[in-house]
């Protein structure tokens, strides 16, 4: 599937490039149709840097000059092009193409590196194609409803759960989201089922990939079979997806078959996003006391000691809104 974002990115750029050579060729007839004399320069200037470039490969004590005496030419007939287009209302550089990203030329790579615009094209695809296209219409802050959480405090916590939800919703509103590039913040969310864990990491995914941000969601689950493919079918590419997205969504935590080889693989994957200071949000219905009990002292330390914990507690909404759909007769 990673194989398959890449060829839609590369995709993308090559017809990026083919519209443009399209709308350049139509400004060019257009030119050609309405002030013909202007066309008859920019073939004059395409012949003369022709011209240039054999003089340039040819050797003698006269090639110097020759070169100098034809830039020169050229230089002067990009001038009176330029006054031209000018002249009848249009840019100066209306016959030349037009490049979306001037520095890779509109492919993706500069080099052998990918641009600093192909990550935006990767977001782009890596959007489109995702589950997450899908969940964000309806797990976004515009639908956030914080009277589903109950005002009423217990003896089990120190805040009632819509005083609780409403902390953590400001701190991702308010600091996280905006600082979002200058920070190196984890999160773990973790309490009951259906308190709003899944809704919020969705929320902040649609706001993260809007901004341009590439974000990867995965269940525990689909995680586990990442690692195999990484593993068993050296996928290199998904590898360094990953590890290097700008965050991470590991949703459900506890709920894939905890084995030796899932544990060594997550620790893995862990260990070399904190070392890279890869952002992560990890939820999970399990506790701090269940996480240390099911994963390695290794793991359980780095969730607890390098993540910011948020609690989610309250009832289970999904079974509250349940409650008070409408009947179907």
């Amino acid at each position: 599937m990673i194989k398959g974002y890449k060829a839609e990115v590369l995709s993308l750029y090559e017809q990026i490039r083919e519209n443009e050579t399209k709308a350049l060729k139509a400004r060019k007839q257009e030119i050609e149709r309405l002030y013909p004399e202007i066309t008859e320069l920019d073939q004059e200037i395409g012949k003369q840097s022709l011209h240039l470039s054999r003089s340039i490969l040819k050797a003698g004590n006269n090639s110097e000059a020759l070169v100098f005496e034809i830039k020169n030419k050229i230089m002067d007939l990009r001038a009176r092009k330029y006054e031209l287009l000018v002249s009848k209302g249009y840019p100066q550089d209306y016959l030349n193409i037009h490049y979306h990203c001037n520095i890779c030329k509109d492919t993706g790579y500069v080099g052998v590196n990918p641009c600093s615009c192909y990550n935006a094209k990767l977001v782009q695809v890596y959007y489109k194609n995702s589950q997450l296209a899908e969940a964000v219409k309806k797990n976004n802050f515009d639908n956030w409803d914080i009277s589903l959480y109950s005002s009423h405090k217990t003896d089990m916590e120190k805040y009632s759960p819509r005083k609780n939800i409403e902390t953590i919703y400001q701190y991702i509103l308010k600091e996280y989201i905006p600082n979002f590039k200058n920070h190196n913040e984890n999160l773990l969310f973790f309490g009951g089922p259906g308190t709003g864990k899944t809704f919020l990491s969705d929320s902040i995914a649609k706001d993260l990939l809007d901004s341009g941000y590439l974000v990867l969601y995965r269940t525990s689950d689909e995680l586990i079979k990442n690692f195999r493919e990484i593993k068993f079918d050296n996928n290199r590419d998904l590898e360094d997806l990953l590890i290097n997205c700008d965050l991470l969504i590991i949703d459900d935590l506890g709920a894939e078959q905890i084995t030796e080889f899932t544990i060594t693989e997550l620790f893995n994957l862990l260990n070399a996003k904190l070392l890279k200071n890869k952002k992560m949000l990890i939820s999970t219905n399990l506790s701090l006391i269940d996480l240390a009990k099911s994963y390695t002292e290794r793991i359980s330390s780095r969730l607890i000691g390098n993540f910011k914990l948020c609690k989610f507690y309250g009832e289970d909404i999904r079974v509250k809104l349940n409650l008070i759909k409408p009947n179907k007769s």
